[in-house]
Formats: structure tokens, C-alpha cells, sequence
């Protein structure tokens, strides 16, 4: 059990990407087995006379239950197409 996590993806997007999106963000071990219910939501990207915008997503995540020793991903979804994962290595203590 890790008693807090924060999850923080910063992400740009072209100008043809402005616009409402959707995200969700999913943990997997190895076994391909997810480690908690996923994060979903929504995101505006607006750009202010620029070629590119960024945005921000934050996550703090309590008590978060993993199973064995290993890697578990985080693997971020942007409507529904995988954009990008980030690993976090569990080690025995």
C-alpha cells in the first residue's frame, strides 16, 4: 500500500488540436492487470494567438494498493488513443 502519489503530465498540443478532449489514465502491472479504477475526464485546450498550447493534469492518489514487487504504468489516453505511459517501479523495501 503507498499512502501518496502525485501524477502530473504536462501535455502541448498543436493548433489543429484545440479544442474539448477526453482523457483517461489507467495503471497496469506487468500482468496487464490495473492497479486501481482508471482517472477519466475532460480537458479544454484554448491557445491565445500561438501556434501550440499546453495543459497540466495533477493528481494526488491515496493509498494506492499495489500487488507485487515490479513496474506498474501509467498509461494516459487522449480520446481514447494511447498518448503516453510513465513507469513506476516498485522495490522491495
Amino acid at each position: 500500500m503507498h499512502p501518496q502519489l502525485s501524477v502530473v503530465i504536462r501535455m502541448r498540443f498543436d493548433i489543429w488540436e484545440f479544442g474539448s478532449h477526453t482523457f483517461r489514465i489507467e495503471t497496469r502491472d506487468l500482468e496487464g492487470e490495473m492497479s486501481m479504477e482508471a482517472i477519466t475526464g475532460n480537458i479544454e485546450v484554448k491557445g491565445v494567438g500561438n501556434a501550440s498550447a499546453v495543459s497540466h493534469l495533477v493528481f494526488n492518489i491515496a493509498n494506492l494498493h499495489i500487488k507485487n514487487h515490479g513496474l506498474v504504468n501509467f498509461v494516459l489516453f487522449i480520446d481514447d488513443k494511447e498518448a503516453g505511459s510513465l513507469p513506476l517501479y516498485i522495490r522491495k523495501g
